[in-house]
Protein backbone atom coordinates (compact mmCIF):
# COMPACT_ATOMS: atom_id res chain seq x y z
CA UNK A 1 0.00 0.00 0.00
CA UNK A 2 1.07 3.53 -0.69
CA UNK A 3 0.65 4.76 2.89
CA UNK A 4 4.23 5.65 3.71
CA UNK A 5 3.58 9.36 3.65
CA UNK A 6 1.42 11.79 5.57
CA UNK A 7 -1.32 13.42 3.53
CA UNK A 8 -3.20 16.60 4.36
CA UNK A 9 -6.79 17.37 3.32
CA UNK A 10 -7.66 19.39 0.25
CA UNK A 11 -9.16 22.89 0.38
CA UNK A 12 -10.29 24.53 3.59
CA UNK A 13 -10.37 21.33 5.64
CA UNK A 14 -7.74 21.52 8.36
CA UNK A 15 -5.27 18.89 9.49
CA UNK A 16 -5.84 17.58 13.03
CA UNK A 17 -3.97 15.36 15.44
CA UNK A 18 -6.75 12.81 15.09
CA UNK A 19 -6.15 12.54 11.35
CA UNK A 20 -2.44 12.25 11.95
CA UNK A 21 -3.03 9.47 14.51
CA UNK A 22 -5.29 7.59 12.08
CA UNK A 23 -2.62 7.71 9.39
CA UNK A 24 -0.01 6.48 11.87
CA UNK A 25 -2.23 3.52 12.84
CA UNK A 26 -2.79 2.68 9.17
CA UNK A 27 0.96 2.57 8.56
CA UNK A 28 1.48 -0.02 11.32
CA UNK A 29 -0.54 -2.82 9.72
CA UNK A 30 1.33 -6.15 9.50
CA UNK A 31 1.92 -7.07 5.82
CA UNK A 32 0.16 -10.44 6.13
CA UNK A 33 -3.04 -9.02 7.67
CA UNK A 34 -6.28 -9.95 5.83
CA UNK A 35 -9.91 -9.80 6.92
CA UNK A 36 -13.26 -10.45 5.23
CA UNK A 37 -14.70 -7.02 4.56
CA UNK A 38 -18.34 -8.01 5.04
CA UNK A 39 -17.73 -9.89 8.29
CA UNK A 40 -15.82 -6.86 9.53
CA UNK A 41 -18.70 -4.61 8.46
CA UNK A 42 -21.21 -6.77 10.37
CA UNK A 43 -19.02 -6.52 13.48
CA UNK A 44 -18.87 -2.78 12.94
CA UNK A 45 -22.65 -2.58 12.82
CA UNK A 46 -22.87 -4.69 16.00
CA UNK A 47 -20.47 -2.47 17.93
CA UNK A 48 -21.30 0.91 16.39
CA UNK A 49 -22.45 2.33 19.75
CA UNK A 50 -18.87 1.91 21.03
CA UNK A 51 -17.39 3.61 17.96
CA UNK A 52 -19.67 6.64 17.88
CA UNK A 53 -21.09 6.28 14.37
CA UNK A 54 -24.71 6.38 13.24
CA UNK A 55 -26.56 3.91 11.09
CA UNK A 56 -26.65 6.44 8.24
CA UNK A 57 -22.88 6.80 8.37
CA UNK A 58 -22.59 3.02 8.26
CA UNK A 59 -24.79 2.99 5.16
CA UNK A 60 -22.28 5.30 3.47
CA UNK A 61 -19.42 3.07 4.62
CA UNK A 62 -21.23 0.07 3.17
CA UNK A 63 -21.35 1.85 -0.18
CA UNK A 64 -17.63 2.67 0.00
CA UNK A 65 -16.74 -0.94 0.82
CA UNK A 66 -18.83 -2.18 -2.09
CA UNK A 67 -16.52 -0.28 -4.49
CA UNK A 68 -13.55 -2.32 -3.29
CA UNK A 69 -13.39 -5.21 -5.78
CA UNK A 70 -12.08 -8.00 -3.50
CA UNK A 71 -13.86 -9.79 -0.69
CA UNK A 72 -10.93 -9.52 1.68
CA UNK A 73 -9.08 -6.41 2.78
CA UNK A 74 -5.38 -7.27 2.67
CA UNK A 75 -2.44 -5.11 3.73
CA UNK A 76 -0.48 -5.90 0.59
CA UNK A 77 -3.19 -4.47 -1.71
CA UNK A 78 -4.13 -0.84 -2.39
CA UNK A 79 -7.12 -0.04 -0.21
CA UNK A 80 -8.19 3.24 -1.81
CA UNK A 81 -11.64 3.54 -3.44
CA UNK A 82 -12.48 6.55 -5.58
CA UNK A 83 -16.22 6.69 -6.43
CA UNK A 84 -17.82 9.98 -7.39
CA UNK A 85 -20.55 11.51 -5.26
CA UNK A 86 -23.08 10.55 -7.94
CA UNK A 87 -22.05 6.88 -7.72
CA UNK A 88 -22.12 6.98 -3.94
CA UNK A 89 -25.59 8.52 -4.01
CA UNK A 90 -26.87 5.67 -6.18
CA UNK A 91 -25.49 3.02 -3.81
CA UNK A 92 -26.90 4.82 -0.77
CA UNK A 93 -30.41 4.82 -2.29
CA UNK A 94 -30.40 8.42 -3.47
CA UNK A 95 -28.80 10.11 -0.46
CA UNK A 96 -28.38 13.85 -1.03
CA UNK A 97 -24.84 15.11 -1.75
CA UNK A 98 -24.81 17.38 1.30
CA UNK A 99 -25.82 14.45 3.49
CA UNK A 100 -23.13 12.30 1.88
CA UNK A 101 -20.46 14.85 2.70
CA UNK A 102 -21.62 15.06 6.31
CA UNK A 103 -21.48 11.29 6.86
CA UNK A 104 -18.15 10.95 5.06
CA UNK A 105 -16.76 13.55 7.46
CA UNK A 106 -18.22 11.57 10.40
CA UNK A 107 -16.48 8.38 9.21
CA UNK A 108 -13.17 10.25 8.93
CA UNK A 109 -13.69 11.77 12.38
CA UNK A 110 -14.39 8.29 13.84
CA UNK A 111 -11.10 7.03 12.37
CA UNK A 112 -12.70 4.41 10.11
CA UNK A 113 -11.53 5.82 6.78
CA UNK A 114 -8.86 8.26 5.55
CA UNK A 115 -9.00 10.89 2.85
CA UNK A 116 -6.36 10.58 0.18
CA UNK A 117 -6.96 13.86 -1.65
CA UNK A 118 -5.51 14.62 -5.07
CA UNK A 119 -3.90 17.99 -5.95
CA UNK A 120 -7.22 19.26 -7.32
CA UNK A 121 -9.49 17.45 -4.84
CA UNK A 122 -10.85 15.04 -7.44
CA UNK A 123 -11.07 11.25 -6.93
CA UNK A 124 -9.31 9.18 -9.56
CA UNK A 125 -6.60 6.55 -10.10
CA UNK A 126 -3.54 6.30 -12.32
CA UNK A 127 -2.71 2.93 -13.81
CA UNK A 128 0.69 1.42 -14.34
CA UNK A 129 1.98 0.04 -17.63
CA UNK A 130 0.85 -3.46 -16.62
CA UNK A 131 -2.74 -2.29 -16.12
CA UNK A 132 -2.67 -2.18 -12.32
CA UNK A 133 -3.36 0.87 -10.17
CA UNK A 134 -0.17 2.84 -9.58
CA UNK A 135 -1.69 5.65 -7.51
CA UNK A 136 -5.24 6.41 -6.39
CA UNK A 137 -6.90 9.38 -4.75
CA UNK A 138 -10.14 8.99 -2.82
CA UNK A 139 -10.95 7.22 0.46
CA UNK A 140 -8.52 4.78 2.07
CA UNK A 141 -9.98 1.80 3.94
CA UNK A 142 -6.75 0.94 5.74
CA UNK A 143 -8.03 2.13 9.17
CA UNK A 144 -10.70 -0.59 9.03
CA UNK A 145 -8.02 -3.21 8.55
CA UNK A 146 -5.78 -1.68 11.22
CA UNK A 147 -8.64 -1.62 13.78
CA UNK A 148 -10.16 -5.00 12.84
CA UNK A 149 -9.39 -6.66 16.18
CA UNK A 150 -10.73 -3.67 18.09
CA UNK A 151 -13.94 -3.63 16.05
CA UNK A 152 -14.48 -7.39 16.53
CA UNK A 153 -13.93 -7.04 20.28
CA UNK A 154 -16.42 -4.18 20.48
CA UNK A 155 -18.99 -6.35 18.70
CA UNK A 156 -18.39 -9.23 21.14
CA UNK A 157 -18.73 -6.90 24.14
CA UNK A 158 -21.99 -5.42 22.85
CA UNK A 159 -23.39 -8.90 22.19
CA UNK A 160 -22.43 -10.00 25.72
CA UNK A 161 -24.11 -6.91 27.20
CA UNK A 162 -27.24 -7.63 25.18
CA UNK A 163 -27.35 -11.23 26.45
CA UNK A 164 -26.84 -10.02 30.01
CA UNK A 165 -29.62 -7.47 29.57
CA UNK A 166 -31.97 -10.17 28.29
CA UNK A 167 -31.09 -12.43 31.23
CA UNK A 168 -31.70 -9.64 33.73
CA UNK A 169 -35.05 -8.83 32.14
CA UNK A 170 -36.11 -12.47 32.34
CA UNK A 171 -35.10 -12.73 36.00
CA UNK A 172 -36.91 -9.51 36.88
CA UNK A 173 -40.01 -10.75 35.07
CA UNK A 174 -39.96 -14.04 36.98
CA UNK A 175 -39.53 -12.22 40.30
CA UNK A 176 -42.38 -9.86 39.47
CA UNK A 177 -44.66 -12.81 38.72
CA UNK A 178 -43.67 -14.60 41.93
CA UNK A 179 -44.19 -11.55 44.13
CA UNK A 180 -47.60 -10.67 42.67
CA UNK A 181 -48.90 -14.23 43.04
CA UNK A 182 -47.45 -14.71 46.53
CA UNK A 183 -49.09 -11.49 47.73
CA UNK A 184 -52.36 -12.61 46.17
CA UNK A 185 -52.05 -15.96 47.95
CA UNK A 186 -51.56 -14.26 51.31
CA UNK A 187 -54.65 -12.13 50.77
CA UNK A 188 -56.88 -14.92 49.43
CA UNK A 189 -55.94 -17.26 52.27
CA UNK A 190 -56.47 -14.39 54.75
CA UNK A 191 -53.03 -14.89 56.27
CA UNK A 192 -51.66 -12.39 58.75
CA UNK A 193 -49.20 -9.94 57.24
CA UNK A 194 -48.99 -6.40 55.93
CA UNK A 195 -49.63 -7.31 52.29
CA UNK A 196 -50.33 -3.69 51.37
CA UNK A 197 -46.84 -2.76 52.57
CA UNK A 198 -45.30 -5.55 50.52
CA UNK A 199 -47.17 -4.30 47.46
CA UNK A 200 -46.04 -0.72 48.14
CA UNK A 201 -42.39 -1.83 48.24
CA UNK A 202 -42.94 -3.75 45.01
CA UNK A 203 -44.37 -0.66 43.29
CA UNK A 204 -41.51 1.51 44.57
CA UNK A 205 -38.91 -0.80 43.05
CA UNK A 206 -40.71 -0.87 39.70
CA UNK A 207 -41.29 2.89 39.62
CA UNK A 208 -37.54 3.43 39.95
CA UNK A 209 -36.95 1.72 36.61
CA UNK A 210 -36.69 4.05 33.60
CA UNK A 211 -38.73 3.44 30.48
CA UNK A 212 -35.75 1.81 28.76
CA UNK A 213 -33.76 0.23 31.62
CA UNK A 214 -30.09 -0.62 31.26
CA UNK A 215 -28.08 -3.33 32.97
CA UNK A 216 -27.34 -1.20 36.05
CA UNK A 217 -31.02 -0.30 36.51
CA UNK A 218 -32.14 -3.91 36.18
CA UNK A 219 -29.43 -5.15 38.54
CA UNK A 220 -30.58 -2.74 41.24
CA UNK A 221 -34.23 -3.73 40.70
CA UNK A 222 -33.29 -7.41 40.76
CA UNK A 223 -31.61 -7.04 44.16
CA UNK A 224 -34.62 -5.25 45.63
CA UNK A 225 -37.11 -7.76 44.25
CA UNK A 226 -35.06 -10.71 45.49
CA UNK A 227 -35.08 -9.34 49.05
CA UNK A 228 -38.82 -8.64 48.85
CA UNK A 229 -39.57 -12.12 47.52
CA UNK A 230 -37.50 -13.70 50.31
CA UNK A 231 -39.39 -11.68 52.95
CA UNK A 232 -42.77 -12.73 51.55
CA UNK A 233 -41.78 -16.41 51.35
CA UNK A 234 -40.50 -16.33 54.94
CA UNK A 235 -43.79 -14.82 56.04
CA UNK A 236 -45.82 -17.48 54.23
CA UNK A 237 -43.65 -20.31 55.57
CA UNK A 238 -44.21 -19.06 59.11
CA UNK A 239 -47.94 -19.17 58.48
CA UNK A 240 -47.67 -22.69 57.10
CA UNK A 241 -45.77 -23.89 60.14
CA UNK A 242 -48.20 -22.24 62.52
CA UNK A 243 -51.22 -23.79 60.82
CA UNK A 244 -49.53 -27.17 60.27
CA UNK A 245 -50.86 -27.54 56.75
CA UNK A 246 -49.28 -28.85 53.58
CA UNK A 247 -47.80 -26.52 50.99
CA UNK A 248 -50.50 -27.31 48.41
CA UNK A 249 -53.85 -25.87 49.41
CA UNK A 250 -55.54 -27.60 46.49
CA UNK A 251 -54.93 -31.18 47.62
CA UNK A 252 -57.78 -33.59 47.12
CA UNK A 253 -58.06 -34.50 50.82
CA UNK A 254 -59.82 -31.17 51.39
CA UNK A 255 -62.91 -32.73 49.79
CA UNK A 256 -62.91 -35.92 51.87
CA UNK A 257 -64.59 -36.18 55.27
CA UNK A 258 -62.45 -37.77 57.99
CA UNK A 259 -59.54 -38.00 55.55
CA UNK A 260 -56.15 -39.38 56.53
CA UNK A 261 -52.66 -39.02 55.10
CA UNK A 262 -52.92 -41.95 52.73
CA UNK A 263 -52.25 -40.88 49.16
CA UNK A 264 -54.65 -42.23 46.58
CA UNK A 265 -52.77 -44.09 43.90
CA UNK A 266 -55.71 -45.63 42.10
CA UNK A 267 -56.15 -44.84 38.41
CA UNK A 268 -58.53 -46.07 35.77
CA UNK A 269 -55.73 -47.28 33.54
CA UNK A 270 -54.22 -49.46 36.27
CA UNK A 271 -57.34 -51.55 36.88
CA UNK A 272 -57.36 -54.40 34.39
CA UNK A 273 -59.78 -57.27 33.87
CA UNK A 274 -57.37 -59.72 35.50
CA UNK A 275 -57.08 -57.47 38.55
CA UNK A 276 -60.84 -57.43 39.03
CA UNK A 277 -61.12 -61.14 38.43
CA UNK A 278 -58.46 -61.86 41.04
CA UNK A 279 -60.50 -60.05 43.75
CA UNK A 280 -63.89 -61.62 42.97
CA UNK A 281 -65.27 -64.46 45.04
CA UNK A 282 -68.44 -66.49 45.04
CA UNK A 283 -69.80 -65.02 48.32
CA UNK A 284 -69.41 -61.52 46.93
CA UNK A 285 -71.31 -62.41 43.78
CA UNK A 286 -74.16 -63.96 45.75
CA UNK A 287 -74.46 -61.04 48.18
CA UNK A 288 -74.15 -58.29 45.56
CA UNK A 289 -71.55 -56.34 47.55
CA UNK A 290 -69.56 -53.78 45.45
CA UNK A 291 -66.46 -55.53 44.26
CA UNK A 292 -62.74 -55.01 44.92
CA UNK A 293 -62.55 -51.44 46.20
CA UNK A 294 -65.41 -51.68 48.71
CA UNK A 295 -64.65 -54.93 50.52
CA UNK A 296 -63.02 -54.87 53.95
CA UNK A 297 -59.30 -55.22 53.22
CA UNK A 298 -58.64 -56.91 56.55
CA UNK A 299 -58.80 -60.72 56.72
CA UNK A 300 -62.25 -60.72 58.31
CA UNK A 301 -65.58 -61.93 56.96
CA UNK A 302 -67.34 -59.69 54.51
CA UNK A 303 -70.17 -57.43 55.57
CA UNK A 304 -73.47 -58.64 54.24
CA UNK A 305 -75.54 -56.57 51.85
CA UNK A 306 -78.29 -56.11 54.47
CA UNK A 307 -75.75 -54.82 57.04
CA UNK A 308 -74.33 -52.53 54.36
CA UNK A 309 -77.78 -51.07 53.67
CA UNK A 310 -78.40 -50.52 57.36
CA UNK A 311 -75.14 -48.65 57.72
CA UNK A 312 -75.71 -46.48 54.64
CA UNK A 313 -78.87 -44.44 54.46
CA UNK A 314 -77.62 -41.70 52.09
CA UNK A 315 -78.70 -38.16 52.89
CA UNK A 316 -79.97 -36.31 49.84
CA UNK A 317 -78.73 -32.73 49.67
CA UNK A 318 -80.71 -29.89 48.05
CA UNK A 319 -80.26 -29.54 44.31
CA UNK A 320 -79.83 -25.79 44.80
CA UNK A 321 -76.78 -26.45 47.03
CA UNK A 322 -75.23 -28.67 44.35
CA UNK A 323 -75.74 -26.04 41.65
CA UNK A 324 -74.45 -23.26 43.90
CA UNK A 325 -71.31 -25.25 44.76
CA UNK A 326 -70.70 -26.61 41.26
CA UNK A 327 -71.83 -24.08 38.62
CA UNK A 328 -69.57 -25.58 35.95
CA UNK A 329 -71.86 -28.58 35.47
CA UNK A 330 -74.89 -26.44 34.51
CA UNK A 331 -74.03 -26.06 30.77
CA UNK A 332 -73.88 -29.87 30.42
CA UNK A 333 -77.54 -30.32 31.32
CA UNK A 334 -80.26 -30.89 28.71
CA UNK A 335 -80.76 -27.66 26.79
CA UNK A 336 -77.80 -26.05 28.55
CA UNK A 337 -79.42 -25.95 32.01
CA UNK A 338 -80.28 -28.09 35.03
CA UNK A 339 -83.78 -27.88 36.55
CA UNK A 340 -84.18 -31.27 38.21
CA UNK A 341 -82.26 -34.24 39.57
CA UNK A 342 -82.88 -36.04 36.28
CA UNK A 343 -81.15 -33.20 34.44
CA UNK A 344 -78.24 -33.43 36.90
CA UNK A 345 -77.96 -37.19 36.32
CA UNK A 346 -77.89 -36.62 32.54
CA UNK A 347 -75.17 -33.99 32.93
CA UNK A 348 -73.20 -36.34 35.22
CA UNK A 349 -73.30 -39.02 32.53
CA UNK A 350 -71.87 -36.54 30.03
CA UNK A 351 -69.01 -35.36 32.23
CA UNK A 352 -68.30 -38.95 33.32
CA UNK A 353 -67.36 -39.74 29.75
CA UNK A 354 -65.57 -36.41 29.31
CA UNK A 355 -63.37 -36.96 32.39
CA UNK A 356 -62.56 -40.55 31.42
CA UNK A 357 -64.40 -42.24 34.32
CA UNK A 358 -65.18 -45.88 33.52
CA UNK A 359 -68.88 -46.85 33.52
CA UNK A 360 -68.41 -49.53 36.19
CA UNK A 361 -66.82 -46.98 38.55
CA UNK A 362 -69.82 -44.68 38.21
CA UNK A 363 -72.27 -47.60 38.61
CA UNK A 364 -70.58 -48.66 41.86
CA UNK A 365 -70.81 -45.04 43.08
CA UNK A 366 -74.51 -45.03 42.34
CA UNK A 367 -74.96 -48.28 44.31
CA UNK A 368 -73.10 -47.05 47.38
CA UNK A 369 -73.97 -43.33 47.40
CA UNK A 370 -77.26 -43.38 45.56
CA UNK A 371 -77.84 -41.98 42.06
CA UNK A 372 -78.44 -38.40 43.24
CA UNK A 373 -75.39 -38.22 45.49
CA UNK A 374 -73.25 -39.90 42.81
CA UNK A 375 -74.32 -37.21 40.34
CA UNK A 376 -73.50 -34.52 42.94
CA UNK A 377 -70.05 -36.04 43.49
CA UNK A 378 -69.42 -36.01 39.73
CA UNK A 379 -70.32 -32.31 39.74
CA UNK A 380 -67.77 -31.71 42.53
CA UNK A 381 -65.10 -33.63 40.64
CA UNK A 382 -65.74 -31.48 37.56
CA UNK A 383 -65.51 -28.31 39.65
CA UNK A 384 -62.08 -29.33 40.99
CA UNK A 385 -60.88 -31.30 37.98
CA UNK A 386 -57.71 -29.21 37.58
CA UNK A 387 -56.55 -30.43 41.01
CA UNK A 388 -57.46 -34.10 40.51
CA UNK A 389 -54.97 -36.30 38.72
CA UNK A 390 -57.36 -39.19 37.95
CA UNK A 391 -61.07 -38.49 38.09
CA UNK A 392 -61.94 -42.20 37.88
CA UNK A 393 -59.52 -43.20 40.60
CA UNK A 394 -60.73 -40.34 42.79
CA UNK A 395 -64.36 -41.45 42.39
CA UNK A 396 -63.44 -45.04 43.28
CA UNK A 397 -61.64 -43.83 46.40
CA UNK A 398 -64.61 -41.72 47.51
CA UNK A 399 -66.95 -44.64 46.88
CA UNK A 400 -64.70 -46.92 48.93
CA UNK A 401 -64.68 -44.42 51.82
CA UNK A 402 -68.44 -43.96 51.61
CA UNK A 403 -68.82 -47.74 51.87
CA UNK A 404 -66.83 -47.57 55.13
CA UNK A 405 -68.93 -44.64 56.43
CA UNK A 406 -65.91 -42.35 56.06
CA UNK A 407 -67.27 -40.02 53.39
CA UNK A 408 -70.37 -37.97 52.72
CA UNK A 409 -70.87 -35.44 49.89
CA UNK A 410 -72.16 -32.80 52.32
CA UNK A 411 -68.85 -31.30 53.55
CA UNK A 412 -67.49 -31.29 50.00
CA UNK A 413 -70.53 -29.43 48.68
CA UNK A 414 -70.53 -26.90 51.51
CA UNK A 415 -66.79 -26.21 51.11
CA UNK A 416 -67.20 -25.60 47.38
CA UNK A 417 -70.24 -23.40 48.00
CA UNK A 418 -68.27 -21.23 50.46
CA UNK A 419 -65.37 -20.92 48.01
CA UNK A 420 -67.79 -19.94 45.25
CA UNK A 421 -69.40 -17.30 47.46
CA UNK A 422 -66.01 -15.82 48.32
CA UNK A 423 -65.07 -15.58 44.63
CA UNK A 424 -68.34 -13.86 43.84
CA UNK A 425 -67.84 -11.41 46.70
CA UNK A 426 -64.32 -10.57 45.53
CA UNK A 427 -65.54 -10.10 41.95
CA UNK A 428 -68.22 -7.70 43.14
Amino acid sequence: MDIGRVTTPFGRRTMTLGLLASQAIARDIAPETCVDKWKLYRSLCEGRSRLGVSDRSLAVLNALISFYPKTELCAEDPLVVFPSNAQLSLRTHGMAEATLRRHLAALVEAGLILRRDSPNGKRYARKSGQGGIREAFGFCLSPLLARAEEIIQHAADVAAERRQLQTLRERVTLLRRDIVKLIATGREEQLSGDWDAYEAVYRTVLDALPRVPLNDHLTAALTGLQHLRADIINRLEQQIKSREVTGNAGQNERHIQNSNTESHKDSEASISHDHEKRHLSAPEERSGIPQTEYQDDRPERLISQETHKSLHSPEIYPLALVLQACPEITPFGPGGGIRSWEDLSSAAAVIRSMLGVQPDAYQQACKVLGPKNAAAVMACILERSEHIRSAGGYLRNLTHRAYRNQFSPGPMLRALARAQSQREAQAA
